[in-house]
């Protein structure tokens, strides 16, 4: 009897949810009012436009070969497609830029060679590469000592903004009196000198665009170019970042140092920050402590930020 009721009580629920449903269709029908249905508009991707002209360091790019045009057209849908991390290079790029223009000015390097420091770390100072090339232009350790940079268990200036900037002037200038094309100089730095060397030999070629080099080479320009376009024009590739959205620029001051530091914590604390803001700011100290048994002066930057 219990189940015969229960049964009874289930086919009276579903009639009266069928009716209800019935209803609702019905009403829906006859109503003059339209049916208003909220739909998130499709996404539009569409391909980027390529400029009549352009040219790195002051040597314009063979864009009528269609070859030429392709790999840069690659290279601007890679980069500009790539959001969140080309909007965070528009970003960052104010707070280095200032770092590094001044010293590409002094040294008589074009300013686009900022742009491969861009291709070369995503403008981060503590990048290190799968070879193990390190900082924030990519030095390996042979080279960065062979251009006067200190590496050692604690002191690694591959790490140092300015000073490693330095060197990359250094190498781009030697690399300039060799080729006399800032094309090849910005390829040379990286497949080495030596290996643009053997390729222009070996294919009878003057010319970077001339060449048929390994993948991450025969994009390297091109894609150096591309960041040029984007940063120096982000709004073009619909990336818009306002001003006020920009990573500021953090004033610092300079502390001295001769002789040893015991404990870089302490060091922190005695100048009002905190360890990890110090090394934030000198990434090339590499220990919490430094002997400097050669009594060098390193100068350390301390964040000011009141």
């Amino acid at each position: 009897m219990q189940n015969k009721g229960w049964r009874i009580i289930l086919t009276l629920v579903l009639a009266v949810n069928v009716g209800v449903i019935v209803f609702l269709v019905m009403g829906s029908a006859n109503s003059t009012e339209p049916a208003v249905v909220n739909v998130a508009e499709t996404a539009k991707f569409k391909s980027v436009d390529i400029p009549d002209s352009v040219s790195f360091a002051g040597e314009p790019m063979p864009l009528h070969r269609f070859d030429v045009r392709e790999s840069l057209d690659r290279e601007l849908l890679v980069n500009s497609y790539f959001h969140s991390q080309t909007l965070r290079l528009i970003k960052l790029a104010p707070r280095y830029f200032s770092v590094i223009e001044p010293i590409l000015e002094e040294k008589g390097i074009p300013d686009d060679f900022k742009y491969l420091a861009v291709a070369e770390s995503g403008l981060n100072p503590s990048a290190i590469s799968p070879a193990r090339a390190i900082g924030f232009w990519q030095f390996m350790q042979g080279t960065a000592r062979d251009y006067g940079l200190e590496v050692s268990n604690e002191v690694d200036e591959r790490y140092h903004v300015e000073k490693a900037t330095y060197a990359a002037c250094d190498y781009l200038l030697d690399a300039y009196e060799k080729y006399g094309s800032w094309t090849l100089v910005a390829a040379s730095y990286n497949a080495g000198m030596r290996g643009i060397d053997r390729q222009l030999e070996r294919q009878k070629a003057d010319d970077y665009y001339n060449l048929l080099l390994v993948t991450e080479t025969g994009r390297y320009v091109f894609r150096i170019a591309a960041l040029k376009l984007i940063l120096e024009n982000p709004a073009a590739y619909n990336l818009i970042v306002p001003e006020e959205e920009k990573y500021p620029i953090i004033p610092t001051k300079e502390i001295e140092v001769t002789g040893p530091v015991l404990d870089f914590a302490d060091f922190s604390h005695a100048h009002d920050i905190n360890y990890k803001l110090l090394k934030d700011f000198n990434p090339w100290l590499r220990q919490a402590y430094l002997t400097n048994s050669l009594g060098k002066t390193y100068t350390i930057k301390i964040p000011q930020l009141n």
